[in-house]
Order: C-alpha cells, then sequence, then structure tokens
C-alpha cells in the first residue's frame, strides 16, 4: 500500500524529533566528570588547531555571583538546560551572600531559574564548589555550608531539603563543602564526614535516609564520590581529611580505608578506579599512588603499588587514557603540567604549559585550562613521548580569582566558568547541534 505523502512527511518528521530526543539524552553532561565520571567527554569532530584569535565564543552570561563571592561551581547541562550555582548579595549593604541554584538556556545562557539555598560560604575563597547532579527531572545541589536540596528540573521548585552540617553533626571542612551529590539507581550519595555519618545514602526522590555509614570525628574531604564494581560488590570511594574510604553500596558498611594525608588536610581529587586498581592523588607533596585491592579473611585490602610525590594535583582532576595519567602538580616545580606511566608510576614528560590547572578531554585531545586569572587555555595531543601543545589563548579577564572551575565539553561546546561569568564556545567551527 502506498502511504500518503503527508503521512510519511509525518513519520520523518517523527522519526527526526525522535532521533533528536535520544541524542539529547544520550550526550547529556549531568554530573561532575560526566557519567563514568572520568571527565572524557564523548565528542568528536571537533576542532584539532585553534586560530589566531581562539575560538568563537557563542555567548556569555554573567551575575552568577557577586564579585566579592565568585564561586567555582562546574555546569552540568540536560534537556536543553544548564545547571550551575553561585553566591550573591541580596544588597549592597550586605556582609554575607545567599547561594543560589541556577538553570540557564543552553542556547542563549539567558536564566530560566533561580533557587535561593540558604547562606552561602564566605569564608577564604568565597563561593559555592559542588556542581549541581541532574536525574530524571531533579535536580541535586549542596551549597559550602552544606544544604543539600532536590529541585524541580523545570520549575527550580524545591522537592526537599537537608543541612548536612546540622543532620549529622559534622564539622565543616576548613573551605567548606566541594563534593557534588551522586545518583546511584534510586539513592542519592554524599559524604559529610559527620559524627553520626561519614556517608549517607538518601532516596533521591524524597529525601528519607537509607543508611548511613558510622561517623568518627575525621571531617569530610572535597572530592566527589566514585562509584564502581569490584569482585561483584558495587563500591562508594571518596576522600575524606585524612584518606580514601570505601562503603557498601548496598548497606553503607565500611569496606575499607587508606590513610593519605596531606598538608591543610585537603584532599580534593576525585579518586579513579580500573581493573582492581585506585588511584588517589593530592596537593601540598603529598603526591599521586596507585592501590592494589586484595582480600584477607574475607575483607578488602589495599595495598601501594607505587608513589609519586612530584605528580601532587590538588584539585584540577587528572586524565587516565591508554595506560598513561595526564594531570598538573600543585608544589612539585609551581605546578607543571607531567605524564606518569599508569603501571609504575615513571614521569614520561614535565613541561611548564598553561601553569597549574584543571583538564578534560574530548575526541583525542586534552583541554588543560590554566588556574592564573590570566586564563590560558591550550589544546594538547596526549601522547608519552612529550608534551605536545598544538594551540592556545587567553579568556576574557572579567572576572577575578582563579579558574578553578573545569571545562566542560558538550555536544561540539566548551564551558568556562570564571567567577560570576559563564562563557560558552564552538568547538567545531562551523554550525551547533543544540
Amino acid at each position: 500500500m502506498k502511504v500518503p505523502m503527508k503521512t510519511t512527511t509525518l513519520f520523518a518528521v517523527l522519526f527526526l524529533l525522535f532521533g533528536l530526543t535520544l541524542y539529547a539524552a544520550d550526550n547529556d553532561w549531568t554530573v561532575f566528570h560526566g557519567p563514568k565520571g572520568d571527565n572524557i567527554a564523548p565528542d568528536t569532530g571537533l576542532l584539532k588547531k585553534w586560530g589566531d584569535s581562539g575560538l568563537k565564543l557563542l555567548w556569555r552570561t554573567e551575575k552568577l555571583g557577586n564579585t566579592e563571592f565568585p564561586g567555582y561551581s562546574g555546569v552540568t547541562i540536560a534537556d536543553v538546560k544548564i545547571y550551575i550555582t553561585g553566591n550573591v548579595k541580596q544588597n549592597d549593604d550586605d556582609k554575607n551572600a545567599n547561594s543560589f541554584v541556577y538553570a540557564l538556556d543552553e542556547k542563549t545562557g539567558k536564566e530560566i531559574w533561580q533557587y535561593n539555598n540558604g547562606v552561602g560560604y564566605t569564608g577564604h575563597y568565597p563561593g559555592d564548589r559542588s556542581t549541581p547532579t541532574f536525574d530524571n527531572g531533579k535536580v541535586y545541589a549542596l551549597s559550602a555550608p552544606g544544604s543539600l536540596v532536590c529541585l524541580d528540573a523545570k520549575t527550580g521548585k524545591e522537592i526537599w531539603k537537608h543541612n548536612l552540617v546540622e543532620k549529622y553533626d559534622a564539622k565543616l571542612p576548613r573551605w567548606a563543602y566541594a563534593e557534588s551529590p551522586i545518583v546511584d539507581g534510586n539513592k542519592l550519595i554524599c559524604f559529610p564526614g559527620g559524627k553520626k555519618a561519614a556517608a549517607v545514602a538518601f532516596d533521591k526522590t524524597t529525601g528519607k535516609e537509607i543508611w548511613t555509614t558510622p561517623g568518627s570525628e575525621t571531617v569530610g574531604g572535597y572530592a566527589t564520590t566514585l562509584v564502581f564494581v569490584h569482585d561483584g560488590k558495587r563500591i562508594y570511594a571518596n576522600m575524606n581529611q585524612t584518606g580514601l574510604i570505601g562503603v557498601d553500596a548496598e548497606t553503607g558498611a565500611q569496606l575499607f580505608y587508606y590513610e593519605h594525608k596531606t598538608q591543610y588536610d585537603v584532599n580534593a581529587t576525585m579518586p579513579y578506579y580500573k581493573d582492581g586498581k585506585i588511584l588517589i592523588s593530592s596537593g601540598y607533596g603529598s603526591g599521586t599512588e596507585l592501590l592494589q585491592m586484595g582480600k584477607e579473611n574475607g575483607k578488602i585490602t589495599l595495598t601501594q603499588i607505587w608513589k609519586e610525590p612530584k605528580l601532587d594535583n590538588q584539585h584540577g582532576g587528572l586524565i587516565i587514557l591508554d595506560g598513561y595519567i595526564y594531570g598538573s602538580a600543585h608544589h612539585y616545580k609551581r605546578g607543571v603540567w607531567m605524564c606518569l606511566k599508569w603501571e609504575d608510576g615513571s614521569i614520561a614528560w614535565e613541561e611548564r604549559g598553561v601553569g597549574q590547572g584543571s583538564v578534560s578531554f574530548a575526541d583525542g585531545m586534552l583541554y588543560c585550562l590554566g588556574e592564573s586569572e590570566e586564563g590560558n587555555l591550550a589544546l594538547v595531543k596526549p601522547t608519552p613521548e612529550k608534551y605536545a601543545e598544538i594551540s592556545r589563548f587567553n579568556l576574557p579577564e572579567e572576572g577575578a580569582g582563579k579558574f578553578w572551575a573545569h571545562p566542560v565539553i558538550n555536544r561540539g561546546k566548551l564551558y568556562i566558568r570564571h567567577a560570576g561569568f559563564l562563557y560558552c564556545y564552538s568547538l567545531t567551527g562551523c554550525c551547533i547541534a543544540w
């Protein structure tokens, strides 16, 4: 039977729309460092070299935080919206600022809604650090002082809320909370580090507590939780202020602990798991360690395979590719970029690059962002032979303070947050598929 032209056209349109919907859902960047926690974007067809003027700016937005309370939250992207936080004074006479969660239009950067998440952090390096998480029509955000909230992603309406400091008798870390909440199945995971809970799982829909890991006097760290499966067991691992802690995903029972101390108790880099091994790294000369997971008397053990103090990644993150580790140091030579061999920790190369900063990866290239106020961004080909910088350009110097928010690459676009500003650049050099 011959299908009428109008029907055929309708089928084609529906197929196209359905296909675009699948594309958007499959390529959303819904959580800090992406769905796999490795900060590797699935994008392809990106520019392999930039022009002298850098990348094309598609749009910029501002007022995501006052100059004196800038904030360092990265972005998450879902349903053609961007979710981010910032601290804002309510009036010029205020000495404090409030923490806000924002939803922005992905196409224009214009605000769709905002939510006031209570008093913000105004201590050393003021502003929010945590990146919001999107899941199934909801946004989860943790303010630096510890207000964990679940919001309707379309409207910004509050669904449930907890104060982690009050609820779990927690001591706020010296530089406040920085971990991004993680959704796993029906659970929302946080590591508040309180006397009543080292870790906690909430029902992501209702906010009801599912389980807690017994607490201690140890204060929580600044890293985001790693979710992985080892020997058939699902595990949540994170850094508190003195080391690495792993808990059972089903019960919250503590499975292991490995001491990793640093100056000022700063453990902020997200752990990484591969083939029965866990990689951890921290600044202040504490360095990078690769740990072997084993078993003794039915309990998980962690044994150091190697340690390299020179790659002391403070909080800019590491990229692991093809048996090598890429990232910037902190104290060593004032923040050089390094490449280490995964197997034995040997140094393949070290180079000044853009100075200490954060790193992301997409389509065969590293995106290295220097943290200094000059805002140098470099495109680097990852190779163990040498530091191979292809292109570099300077970002706008509109905001104050460090470039500490990690770059995000999504659907052919690069997002850079600096203080109260967010910049969206094209990485394709042509049309953008919104």
